[in-house]
């Protein structure tokens, strides 16, 4: 039987103080955008073979985070509501804060477990820290390094969204990774001044009419509350050739060339709302993040690593959905990418400091998408080269609790299939006809099929 063991946990604090007085630090109107008050799960899987194995990932890792937080001290500072503004979190940064670092050990090798490639497998619950919504305030980032019988290892986060998001995450694991490599400094000069970069206009304003047609306000409705039953996370194989068909029928159809998260989103999207039997004029929501570091002007600094992505909607009734070819829905989607520009971040902002003790949610039935194939994930090497592995835990994403992340294969997988999978969320009563659905991606076939 394969068991995994916890064998201490440690609180890693700064090496050097950071800062003179304790205080308190406020975030952005993104960050405490209600829809993040989530602790987001995920993990990377290391293999032993890109450096010797008497080196001990857990005091390399320990070491080297020590020595980022001196920078990056606000990821073990306290989440707390804010005096003034109960609703809304801020940090409170004090002396001898830390993260809570656990060392664990595993009885197998990764290869046993196919290097963890299947993301609904129930071990890989056992691999990253699962906070209460209390502890996960305050500690806001929780790690763990979990050493296996072969020398590799796996890195499980749990981290609080009001912090960071993908990116941001990603810019504070590539620093303590360049530490773990022998540097001796970090390359990135870390930025916070959120509420002055992403602060609301005064006075704040609502000029994007997109906005409230997206949200909704539900005030004593907390997001992620949406009862759908009882919901389980499924992954679906996605080949190469099975998705060139798809693409290439719609394109016969449309004249346009779609991309994969467009063409496959749609498909998914109305595939989920069919087997979960939504009908009629109910409104369903397709989202997804947009990242606006660039977009907005001035555009963020390179070191700047808060939230920075606002969510965006193609929103139609569950008919029109069903009814509707599956192209015009992809070309949506592909419109909606250019509803993003500053006046719209400001206004969404804005409407977040207008609104926000009055309940904002995105509503019910959203359908949260995210694709994890390109976002520099794998970048992240303490030594031991880039991880094979990288997965998602979290089951709350966009204000959807059914969301949907398409992921690379491990690169060190037995099975070397083409094309990717994609890991799916859905209640329960759903998944017989989503399943049936989603084989036409992993069956080999001549043809699109006409009926669908």
């Amino acid at each position: 039987m394969e068991r995994i063991k916890t064998l201490e946990r440690i609180v890693v604090i700064p090496s050097q103080p950071p800062f003179l007085q304790d205080h308190s630090l406020p975030l952005s109107h993104l960050d405490t955008d209600p829809n993040l008050y989530l602790t987001f799960r995920y993990l990377r899987v290391y293999t032993s073979t890109a450096s010797p194995t008497s080196l001990d990932p857990f005091n390399v890792i320990s070491s080297s985070l020590s020595n980022a937080l001196t920078q990056f001290y606000p990821l073990a500072a306290t989440l707390r509501r804010r005096p003034t503004s109960p609703h809304r979190l801020e940090l409170w940064c004090a002396a001898a804060q830390g993260i809570p670092l656990v060392r664990a050990a595993a009885d197998f090798t990764l290869h046993s477990v196919n290097h963890l490639d299947d993301p609904a497998s129930p071990l890989v619950e056992q691999l990253v820290p699962d906070p209460g919504p209390e502890e996960g305030l305050e500690h806001p980032c929780i790690l763990q390094v979990t050493v296996f019988a072969c020398g590799g290892f796996v890195l499980g986060a749990a981290m609080h969204h009001a912090l960071c998001d993908g990116m941001g995450g990603t810019l504070f694991f590539n620093a303590v990774a360049e530490l773990a490599r022998g540097a001796t400094r970090m390359t990135v000069e870390t930025v916070w001044e959120r509420d002055r970069l992403l602060g609301p206009r005064k006075p704040p304003r609502v000029d994007s009419p997109l906005i409230d047609e997206f949200l909704r306000l539900e005030k004593g409705v907390l997001p992620y509350e949406e009862g759908v039953g009882g919901v389980a996370r499924e992954c679906f194989h996605v080949k190469d050739e099975c998705l060139h068909m798809l693409k290439r029928s719609l394109l016969e159809q449309s004249g346009f060339n779609f991309t994969v998260f467009e063409a496959l989103g749609a498909y998914i999207w109305r595939a989920k709302v069919m087997a979960s039997g939504i009908q009629g004029e109910e409104k369903v929501k397709f989202a997804y993040s947009i990242n606006i570091r660039r977009l907005v002007k001035p555009a963020l600094p390179g070191g700047y690593w808060g939230n920075g992505c606002v969510p965006m909607y193609v929103v139609l009734s569950a008919k029109e959905l069903t009814e509707r070819p599956i192209w015009e829905t992809a070309e949506l989607i592909r419109k909606s990418k250019s509803n993003v520009s500053d006046e719209y971040v400001r206004s969404y902002i804005d409407y977040q400091e207008l609104h926000f003790g009055d309940g904002i949610t995105a509503g019910r039935d959203v359908s949260g998408f995210t694709d994890w194939r390109h976002l520099g994930h794998s970048a992240v090497d303490f030594g031991w080269g880039g991880p094979v592995t990288v997965l998602p835990l979290g089951r709350n994403l966009l204000g959807s609790v059914e969301p949907c992340f398409f992921l690379p294969y491990s690169t060190a997988s037995s099975q070397n299939i083409e094309g990717f999978k994609v890991l799916v969320t859905l209640r329960h009563s759903a998944l017989p006809a989503f399943r049936q659905a989603m084989q036409v991606f992993s069956t080999t076939q001549d043809h699109w099929p006409s009926h669908i």
